[in-house]
């Protein structure tokens, strides 16, 4: 039992989230987890899902905690998305959120598991990236948040992931505020992350949002290689109509720029 003590402290600290088949795999059974729990070594937050107690016994693992070990511990692929990520590459300080709502993208909401999915005092948003082929290492990056390293989409996917959540978790508007600041985006990532969309009014937004701010990568873009589909889409109600587009935005960001 010392040899499992010894190995558990090891590869854990306080505030680990801890799930059973990853101890399992490393030789602690349930049977042994179970005395773990009753000698105070680990808590339990639900069936198969335990952490190291923290100095304060009542406090829960943060969300971070909770993200690392499904990340490490299991074959599900989750990331850090959207405006969760820009927010923690530092790139979306100037977008609060009224609560905590933590972006999560790679997999389908109902492939998270349910313990999860009903964190205490979590909200998450999912991002599915349904329409979006042939993700790759290329497309994600390590964010260190509150210490503990995480992996997230990288920039261009972020930013993909925030158009594709327009009207669902955050407004054409806020996007728009937000895309004003992604000034040194890759073209080169850009073109290979909308080449591999088949969403087209998010293909159509990205490039308007790009246009509109007039940002200099946007002009090395090879839009024939994009799928920008055919017909009209309502983007937002009563909003005016880009031609080039094809979509209606808000009134208040018609037309600037290369578009304008």
């Amino acid at each position: 039992m010392s040899s499992k003590i010894n190995w558990l402290i090891q590869n854990t600290i306080p505030g680990s989230v801890v799930l059973q088949m990853w101890l399992t795999q490393n030789g602690i059974n349930h049977s042994l987890t179970q005395r773990y729990v009753a000698s105070g070594w680990l808590k339990k937050i639900s069936s198969g899902v335990y952490f190291r107690p923290l100095s304060n016994p009542d406090q829960l693992p943060e969300w971070t905690n909770a993200l690392q070990a499904l990340q490490k511990q299991t074959n599900v692929h989750v990331h850090l998305a959207g405006l969760s990520s820009l927010n923690y590459q530092g790139l979306s300080h100037y977008l609060q959120l009224s609560e905590q709502k933590i972006w999560l993208g790679g997999a389908s909401k109902s492939s998270v598991p349910k313990w999860l999915a009903q964190y205490p005092n979590q909200t998450w948003l999912y991002c599915t990236n349904s329409k979006l082929m042939e993700l790759s290492e290329r497309d994600f990056i390590k964010v260190t948040v509150n210490g503990v390293d995480l992996n997230a989409s990288n920039t261009e996917l972020a930013a993909y992931e925030v158009v594709e959540a327009i009207g669902k978790h955050i407004t054409f508007q806020h996007a728009a505020e937000l895309f004003q600041g992604l000034t040194n985006l890759s073209p080169r990532k850009v073109q290979s992350l909308l080449e591999r969309s088949n969403a087209v009014q998010t293909n159509r937004i990205f490039l308007y949002l790009s246009h509109y701010y007039a940002h200099q990568w946007a002009v090395r873009l090879n839009e024939s290689k994009i799928n920008l589909g055919t017909g009209k889409r309502q983007v937002v109600a009563k909003g005016k109509f880009d031609e080039h587009y094809q979509i209606t935005v808000p009134e208040t960001l018609f037309h600037r720029g290369e578009n304008g």
